[in-house]
């Protein structure tokens, strides 16, 4: 698989990364079991033989069951770090926590972030992190009171670089002019299912100065140097197979059987490879927890999309042609 540059960095990232979300499925107490361990080691083997380097995480996935078993993985074979590109993110808070009744909730305190930070170091058996992201936009963040938590994470050897997840444009410029070295990626909710961010490029100037003032934010990555990360990029597999698709999702489940027959692959793999034409070099992360599935999207790397297939996709995506 071919690999490039994360801008603002010395690492170079596979074109499409893993999602380590679903490595346990299960969102509670209880110890993963070996059947979880096998299919976990099973999905990270597969990733890494179809050239994958970069792996993404977060504090609360599985409750950090799924850094756990990435990290006993890890653990069976420390040498494998220095190939790896290891990445998590965190500010989410489940209801409940500390205590009975604390409403679910974003914490970017200097305090939480740290204490993050140092559990997922414990988890995934590593002593730093590659990138870490700020996982969803707190209301109540201070951008001075993030810098310093970043400050202290990287003097320490615990982060390498930082990004953010799911913030617009105006919520990157803010942050990024509190800091003392550069945002490097934003990992967004982009498919061809969930295009909005794509189609706001081509309909601000036609839908007034509201939608306007809200879009920009692909633009602001590339015009910044930030990585556009691409979570859940098969859009859940419903574009996946016209026979079994929702009934308004159809039209557009054929366009990309269609043309993934034209390339003889599959239709995961076109649907990667969609993002992948985009210039922004937008990084897919797979998380689906099947090996041959994930195998066959990996194809999406060697697929480049014209402009007619790109625009016949994009068109069926929207229910109409571009304005």
């Amino acid at each position: 698989m071919r690999r490039y540059p994360i801008p603002h960095t010395d690492l170079r990232a596979s074109r499409i990364a893993y999602g380590c979300m679903q490595l346990s499925r299960a969102w509670d107490d209880s110890e993963p079991t070996p059947e979880e361990r096998r299919q976990a080691a099973r999905l990270i083997e597969t990733a890494l033989e179809r050239g994958i380097n970069l792996f993404d995480h977060a504090d609360i996935y599985a409750r950090g069951k799924s850094e756990r078993l990435f990290g006993d993985w890890l653990a069976a074979a420390p040498s494998r770090r220095d190939g790896l590109i290891l990445q998590s993110k965190c500010g989410i808070r489940f209801a409940h926590d500390p205590h009975p009744g604390s409403p679910g909730r974003y914490d970017f305190s200097r305090e939480h972030l740290i204490a993050s930070v140092e559990g997922s170091l414990r988890r995934l058996r590593t002593d730093y992190l590659d990138l870490l992201l700020l996982h969803r936009p707190d209301p109540l963040g201070v951008p001075e009171e993030v810098a310093r938590a970043f400050d202290d994470l990287h003097r320490s050897g615990k982060v390498r670089h930082f990004g953010v997840s799911n913030h617009a444009a105006s919520q990157i410029a803010l942050l990024q002019a509190h800091l003392d070295r550069p945002l490097v990626a934003n990992q967004v909710e982009i498919s061809l299912l969930h295009h909005h961010l794509v189609n706001e490029g081509v309909i601000a100037a036609t839908t007034g100065a509201a939608y306007t003032a809200a879009a920009g934010t692909l633009d602001e990555c590339r015009h910044r140097g930030l990585l556009v990360q691409a979570w859940s990029p098969l859009a859940g597999g419903r574009l996946s197979q016209p026979e079994t698709a929702e009934p308004a999702l159809r039209p557009t489940a054929e366009a990309v059987a269609a043309v993934a027959a034209r390339h003889g692959v599959s239709a995961e793999a076109i649907l990667l490879a969609w993002l992948l034409r985009h210039p922004a070099g937008i990084q897919p992360i797979v998380g689906t927890t099947r090996p041959d599935r994930l195998a066959a999207a990996c194809a999406g790397d060697g697929i480049e999309l014209g402009r007619e297939d790109w625009y016949a996709l994009f068109t069926a995506a929207r229910g109409g042609p571009v304005p």
